[in-house]
């Protein structure tokens, strides 16, 4: 009985964990979560009203993909441009949609050709955009996040 004491006080003492605080573990379990974060993928796409946020992540993409696209075609179309024949042509739009669902377009790139043909092209497709529906933003644990996307839109002579 009189060893049972001080080897209890040695296992006691020896623990290492009674040494370490619960600010300490916590920010190590932090630092552990953070560094398995997929910080180049959300957890859900920026959504549209008439987008089910239900779909899967791919169909919640595919929904954005197409409302925006759909949404510039109809532009496009209001206005009438001729292109040269056998001058199609595919136009790569990238855009940003931050926090709060508001779209900045980053860079338009195109064929000079499309310039000289087109020269208010880039004015279109940007005051396309800035008219679509609103929508949420993209979610990243449940945390509204900038999202950048590239679109293609392909013009094609007739």
């Amino acid at each position: 009985m009189k060893y049972l004491l001080p080897i209890s006080l040695i296992v006691l003492l020896s623990s290492c964990e009674l040494f370490v605080s619960k600010d300490k573990k916590t920010q190590e379990l932090v630092n552990k979560e953070l560094l398995e974060i997929n910080w180049n993928d959300v957890d859900s796409y920026p959504l549209f009203e008439n987008c089910d946020e239900t779909l899967t992540k791919m169909g919640q993409r595919a929904c954005f993909e197409q409302e925006v696209l759909t949404h510039c075609a109809h532009t496009l179309k209001e206005v009438s441009f001729t292109l040269l024949s056998g001058a199609d042509s595919t136009v790569l739009v990238d855009f940003l949609v931050d926090q709060e669902g508001n779209i900045s377009i980053l860079e338009i790139q195109k064929d000079s050709m499309l310039d000289t043909q087109m020269p208010n092209f880039d004015t279109l497709i940007k005051q396309s955009l800035h008219k679509l529906p609103a929508m949420s933003p993209a979610l990243k644990r449940g945390i509204p996040v900038k999202t950048k996307f590239r679109i293609p839109i392909v013009l094609r002579s007739n």
